[in-house]
């Protein structure tokens, strides 16, 4: 089935802002940013624990200038950052918003961090299954 025509700008959009962010393109951002953006970092959550952190659209703005991103690809993998972390694959969910005609950025947050290396301790929720 094709996908619809808002269907291929919001994945169009979710491309431009991967490379925004590696790229350090703060302008980009903001522009595509929703105001109240939220970001939670780690699936701890869904175990009951708190969050790694919580930013705001502010707050992860400075890690883009920062060049904190500088690897990324979108089937939700990050590969080759570091040599001991190349066995590291993050699962996320990200929230877009039409407002005044323009899809926006809403939130972004961990579902499942897949941890398979030698540091490995595995955060499946048990009973969950892991895989496509």
């Amino acid at each position: 089935m094709p996908l619809s025509d808002e269907a291929a700008r919001v994945l169009e959009l979710e491309r431009n802002i991967g490379t925004a962010i590696c790229g350090g393109d703060v302008a980009f951002y903001d522009r595509v940013t929703a105001d109240d953006f939220v970001m939670t970092h780690s699936d701890r959550w869904t175990m009951g624990g708190a969050p790694l952190l919580v930013d705001d659209k502010a707050s992860f703005r400075k890690r883009i200038e920062n060049g904190s991103y500088v690897s990324m690809d979108f089937d939700a993998n990050i590969r080759g950052v570091a040599p001991d972390r190349a066995w590291f694959s993050v699962w996320y969910e990200k929230v877009y918003t039409k407002r005044n005609g323009q899809w926006m950025y809403l939130s972004h947050r961990t579902v499942h961090a897949l941890r398979t290396g030698p540091r490995a301790k595995q955060s499946t929720p048990a009973g969950a299954t892991v895989g496509p």
